[in-house]
């Protein structure tokens, strides 16, 4: 089991803070100047490995190990890409870490046994420098580059290669370090139940589980503040001299943007973990989304699958933290499942307005929170009848029930036992 530890990075002295800068320029130099030949040759119809060795001309600023990090980084990135497309997924070659003019990313990634990091009262983190800038800042033939270290790790075991870079906008350094967790600290389940995820853009996420308890994750505050920040983008966009396709606020902006909606993402996927953790979910059953991104064409509801809510990467994220607490997820079909009612089984009569799903057999409940309960019920058997869902909103920082989440009155909850007699 892979997690990571992050770490804010302080340069000892200005000096420590230029070096550190100018490694990790030539890092993002290196990465550009090598996407650029590989971009080059597969626009072409070359081969994209078909390269000069980028190494040798970094090696005396960055190290041989850390250009050989970088170089195996790319080769991993394009490997990825050309794996996405033999399965037929809409992805884009690997692209550059920016440019001088409109601003780069800054960051190196150092091969595992090539860095030392202490933690402790006084902190440290050791990474080598190529010989030129040893040269230029005058550190000896064997001195490394130190730097302090705060934060606390929150995992132990076998370190893998570290990612530095520079956040511009918190100006600050930070150092992820991936380690290898010994599978055995996995926390067990408490029992044996199953919970299912329908997953959306007005409501994130509306889950039902075996035991009978339903919760539903609401988003629409959520995508009307990405609204207003793109729509300040755009706005600051149009002001851009001719030639210029960035700013500094336009990229904190982004920043901003992407920042609150990961945040978002992260405490939920928590959130929600470890009330099922709670309930004594073993398995959870995610829907997959193929068919329902290559089917969205509203430009509104475009911007949320693709772009804000980003439903691959939440997955992903959900299926990480689940895996902290012994939770298994398994992608499943949940086709029609949003259009079912749960009544008399008729997807064709239905109608969906809104966060309403009719039938006229007599059937009204909550549309995400019925197909979560139908795409559970199809994979297992739900004995125990359903519990008035509990609600959640963001309120910039958690997700805090809201007070009236349990007096909705357009939720009919239904007990499945008379229906069947």
């Amino acid at each position: 089991m892979k997690r990571t530890n992050t770490f804010v990075v302080r340069p000892c002295t200005e000096q420590d803070a230029e070096l550190l800068h100018e490694l990790l320029d030539a890092s993002a130099s290196l990465w550009n100047e090598l996407t650029y030949k590989r971009r080059q040759n597969y626009f072409d119809g070359e081969s994209v490995w078909d390269t000069e060795d980028y190494r040798k001309r970094y090696v005396g600023v960055l190290g041989s190990a850390t250009a050989q990090q970088l170089i195996r980084k790319s080769k991993s990135a394009w490997r990825s890409f050309f794996s996405l497309t033999e399965k037929e997924e809409k992805c884009s070659p690997p692209s550059y870490w920016g440019n001088e003019d409109g601003g780069r990313e800054l960051r190196t990634y150092i091969r595992n046994d090539q860095y030392t990091l202490e933690t402790g009262d006084r902190s440290r983190l050791e990474i080598p420098v190529g010989s030129d800038l040893k040269e230029k800042y005058g550190l000896g033939y064997t001195e490394r580059l130190r730097l302090e270290v705060a934060g606390v790790p929150k995992w132990d075991g076998k370190q893998g290669r570290l990612e530095l870079y520079y956040d511009e906008q918190a100006d600050r350094f930070r150092a992820f370090q991936p380690v290898t967790v010994d599978d055995s600290r996995l926390d067990p389940p408490l029992a044996d139940e199953t919970a299912a995820l329908d997953i959306g853009a007005n409501n994130l996420v509306a889950c039902t589980t075996t035991t009978g308890q339903q919760y539903l994750y609401e988003g629409r505050d959520l995508f009307e503040r990405f609204r207003e920040t793109t729509r300040e983008i755009a706005r600051l966009q149009v002001k851009l001299r001719e030639g210029r396709y960035s700013s500094k606020q336009i990229r904190s902006l982004y920043h901003r943007r992407t920042r609150r909606r990961d945040h978002a993402r992260d405490a939920l996927c928590r959130d929600l973990v470890e009330r099922l953790y709670d309930e004594g979910v073993s398995t959870v059953y995610v829907g997959d989304l193929t068919d329902v991104l290559e089917t969205s064409w509203s430009v509104r509801a475009n911007a949320k699958t693709h772009n804000f809510w980003a439903f691959r990467a939440f997955i992903n994220r959900f299926a990480c933290t689940a895996e902290e607490f012994g939770i298994t997820v398994e992608v499943r079909s949940e086709a029609w499942t949003s259009q079912e009612c749960p009544n008399c089984g008729s997807t064709g009569r239905t109608t969906r307005h809104q966060d309403s799903l009719t039938c006229p057999c007599g059937f009204e409940g909550h549309a995400d929170l019925v197909a979560s309960e139908t795409f559970l019920r199809r994979h297992e058997t739900v004995d125990r009848p359903m519990a008035r869902p509990v609600r959640f909103e963001w309120d910039a920082h958690d997700w805090a029930e809201i007070s009236y989440s349990h007096d909705s009155p357009k939720e009919v909850r239904t007990d499945r036992s008379i229906l069947q007699s």
